[in-house]
């Protein structure tokens, strides 16, 4: 009996080790455009904030336009305590729903990326 209860007890404890290690990226938490938004008007800058703080230097986004054309953007600054990536949009963008690829780089080390859509309203 007792030797079934320390094989239990290995076992929960070896699940919230390996649970825990899948918690430790870094996540989009939230977004501005939000994800499948509309918007009335061009974003000035895209404001992604993630759950964990970024290394900025393996971080970045990419939008893509109606066409698959690629939006011009600025260089992405920290926000948050680190945990938020500001971007500037260099360019107007017009009428048509836009993808935005992210992928960021957290300081513990762990790559993570994602996608997400918004529209800007004609």
């Amino acid at each position: 009996m007792a030797t079934t209860i320390t094989r239990l007890s290995l076992a929960a404890a070896l699940t919230l080790a390996l649970a825990g290690q899948a918690f430790a990226h870094a996540h989009l938490k939230s977004a501005e455009p939000a994800d499948k938004s509309t918007v009335a008007s061009s974003p000035s800058e895209l404001d992604l904030t993630f759950t964990e703080s970024l290394n900025l230097k393996f971080s970045g986004v990419k939008v893509t336009g109606p066409g698959k054309a690629v939006v011009k953007l600025g260089d992405p600054d920290l926000a948050r305590n680190g945990t938020g990536l500001t971007v500037p949009v260099s360019e107007a963008l017009g009428a048509g729903t836009y993808a935005v690829e992210w992928h960021v780089l957290s300081t513990d080390g762990h790559k993570t990326n994602g996608s997400y859509t918004f529209t800007v309203k004609p």
